[in-house]
């Protein structure tokens, strides 16, 4: 059991995290990527990130064990600003939280057991694993190493479903925010998926160990991840900002089958797109671009000039176009509602 503790000061500095955190979401899916339940949500998803995986993740390997603790340098505060900040945080890490962080790790048996993992999972009785004993050493000397790692695998395994990933913590966020103005920050920590319960001023978590965190007024950072199933994560380190890792409500609903799955977003959107507003205008819409004149647009999507026009006229009107007169031509725009349309309501990292 987990059991964080609020004092008054905390509750006024709850929050909820602006978008996905791409390294929280980089280094679960790596978890999910090795584990054989969820087939009905992950079975096509593993699929597809095994055979775009060509480059080496044995260190990443090393650092992510199948359960329980990995190093909280993976995962910095930063990385909820967007991944390449978050990535220029791992690069400035300090050699000495490192090696205290891999020391951790790698102490085996008594930390694989606070953590719920067999005896022995990472190298209780033989020692820190070379892999790991090799980072230790070289202090950053291995972060380039690691930061080629988490790119390639982060390309391969997270960056053709972004947008989905976005739209899912969007209606999390959504559905907790009107739990915030409706009751205020208690209403907000009553509101979360049903591993979470708050019986104020504590908020209890399933968790394979038993711990207490105490907020002492820094207040709590609430994450909602795509990747992250069953039990809500948190930081090992209880002096670094306090986050709180957990499934979105989303995921959690129900199980989902066929276009529910997850998947690059681009085909998923496009014949979504095509059902919502019909083919042609899909097309259409997406034929426009950064711009285009009634013609361009005709030529783009492969229509007549009078249809071309017709069916900007009926987007205009539906707010997803802006059409604009420069000289004897008119210019047609996206608006950020026909764009959030395209994009699947998920606004850009």
């Amino acid at each position: 059991m987990l059991r964080i503790h609020f004092t008054g000061v905390d509750l006024a500095r709850v929050r909820m995290a602006g978008r996905p955190d791409a390294l929280w979401e980089t280094i679960l899916s790596f978890h999910r990527l090795r584990d054989r339940r969820d087939a009905r949500l992950f079975g096509e998803w593993r699929t597809e990130t095994r055979s775009r995986l060509n480059g080496e993740t044995r260190l990443l390997g090393a650092l992510i064990p199948s359960r329980g603790y990995f190093p909280d340098f993976l995962t910095p505060a930063e990385g909820q600003y967007g991944w390449d900040v978050g990535l220029d945080a791992l690069r400035g890490l300090h050699p000495e939280r490192i090696r205290r962080e891999l020391a951790l790790l790698g102490t085996g048996a008594r930390v694989g057991a606070a953590f719920g993992m067999p005896a022995g999972t990472g190298g209780g009785d033989t020692g820190v694993p070379r892999r790991l004993r090799e980072f230790m050493d070289g202090g950053t000397e291995h972060l380039p190493r690691l930061l080629a790692e988490l790119r390639g695998y982060h390309r391969a395994a997270v960056a053709p479903y972004w947008n989905h990933i976005q739209a899912q913590i969007e209606a999390e966020r959504a559905a907790r925010g009107r739990a915030l103005l409706d009751g205020g920050a208690d209403e907000l920590l009553a509101s979360l998926p049903p591993m979470l319960r708050w019986r104020a001023p504590v908020l209890e978590c399933d968790y394979p160990v038993d711990r207490d965190v105490w907020l002492r007024g820094r207040g709590l950072l609430l994450q909602p991840s795509f990747f992250c199933r069953r039990t809500a994560v948190t930081l090992h380190d209880p002096e670094l900002p306090p986050v709180l890792v957990y499934p979105a409500a989303a995921q959690l609903a129900s199980a989902p089958t066929g276009s529910e799955s997850i998947r690059p977003l681009e085909e998923q959107r496009q014949r979504t797109l095509g059902k919502l507003v019909g083919h042609t205008r899909s097309v259409v819409l997406r034929a426009i671009g950064d711009g285009a004149t009634t013609s361009e647009l005709a030529r783009r999507a492969g229509v007549s000039l009078a249809s071309a026009s017709q069916h900007a006229c009926v987007m205009r009107e539906a707010g997803l176009v802006t059409t604009l007169r420069r000289g004897n031509a008119v210019l047609h725009t996206v608006t950020p509602l026909g764009a959030a349309l395209l994009k699947g309501g998920a606004v850009a990292s």
